[in-house]
């Protein structure tokens, strides 16, 4: 049995948009040609890879076997032409990344448009997501999350200064409802709560007390899986809600927001640039690489001036 490794990659890029009209549009084919290659796949196997509504598309259980192993292989002949086609010394292409929605500083801007601008052959494709996924089977090149929750086989380099997640409630629901002085006490409050997806239960909000971690299982009258929309609820008066400090940064600037039980919450390692161990790694991962040390090392040089520290 032989099978066209364009049309897996075709396969490939359907399943990642969950769309024949974008899977075509990023392909730069037409969507017929996306029909039939799907189509020659299916004809191999001899079953259905993709289920089909007039809505939506979805990998069957079938699809999600063979993508499950045949995603990395695609990525790395995807690469080994790339650096047979450029120079290994110059970063180039198209580079994949899953980043937390929590990721501020990552996210700010800053540093990616820098790299971009040092970089000008190098585009980025950037999807803002929260849910845990294998990250080479899903195609994207790296990814960009809390130390915590990255697997171990992957190598991990720090993109940002340390982290700190906070309680904050408005100083209105405060003075109508009192502080809680234990995390425990957050039972009894109303919470504004966060979960990564639709199918997943609410975060269980993290503290630490002499050295030992524990959980809360606060009973959210709101869940939303936007932070924005937390910080919002927040300031309006709707309850407690946690998240990281800089994050809530500007509302405790401008005191729209203030924090409680700071002495359970400890300071984070913070987030993390992870990829898959790869003997060569491609030209344009190691650039983003290379620059996002650089660009947390200036951070961390200028935070020790601010601080009145010597290096």
């Amino acid at each position: 049995m032989s099978i066209d490794l364009n049309a897996l990659r075709v396969l490939a890029a359907v399943a990642r948009v969950r769309s024949f009209r974008a899977a075509a549009d990023q392909l730069g084919v037409t969507r017929s040609a996306v029909s039939q290659s799907v189509r020659k796949v299916e004809d191999a196997l001899g079953t259905a890879v993709l289920r089909r509504t007039t809505r939506s598309v979805a990998l069957t259980e079938a699809g999600e076997t063979l993508l499950e192993r045949v995603a990395p292989a695609l990525a790395e002949i995807e690469e080994a032409i790339a650096a047979t086609a450029t120079p290994e010394d110059t970063p180039s292409g198209l580079l994949r990344l899953a980043v937390s929605s929590i990721a501020e500083s990552f996210l700010s801007g800053d540093l990616l448009a820098s790299f971009v601008a040092a970089h000008p052959r190098v585009r980025l494709d950037i999807v803002v997501t929260d849910a845990e996924f294998d990250i080479v089977a899903a195609g994207f090149d790296a990814g960009v999350r809390l130390g915590e929750v990255i697997e171990r086989d992957m190598i991990a380099v720090p993109v940002s200064l340390e982290q700190r997640q906070i309680v904050v409630a408005a100083p209105a629901y405060l003075a109508q409802a009192g502080a809680p002085v234990h995390p425990r006490e957050l039972t009894r409050h109303r919470c504004v709560g966060w979960r990564s997806s639709a199918d997943t239960a609410p975060y269980r909000w993290e503290f630490s007390e002499d050295g030992q971690d524990f959980a809360v299982a606060v009973d959210p009258e709101v869940t939303t899986n936007d932070m924005a929309l937390m910080v919002k609820m927040a300031r309006a008066g709707a309850g407690l809600t946690i998240g990281m400090a800089e994050t809530f940064a500007p509302s405790l600037r401008e005191g729209t927001l203030r924090i409680v039980l700071e002495d359970f919450c400890p300071p984070l390692p913070g987030f993390f640039l992870f990829y898959p161990s790869r003997r060569h790694l491609p030209a344009k991962l190691r650039a983003l690489v290379d620059h996002a040390k650089e660009w947390r090392r200036d951070h961390l040089r200028s935070e020790s001036f601010a601080n009145g520290e010597r290096l």
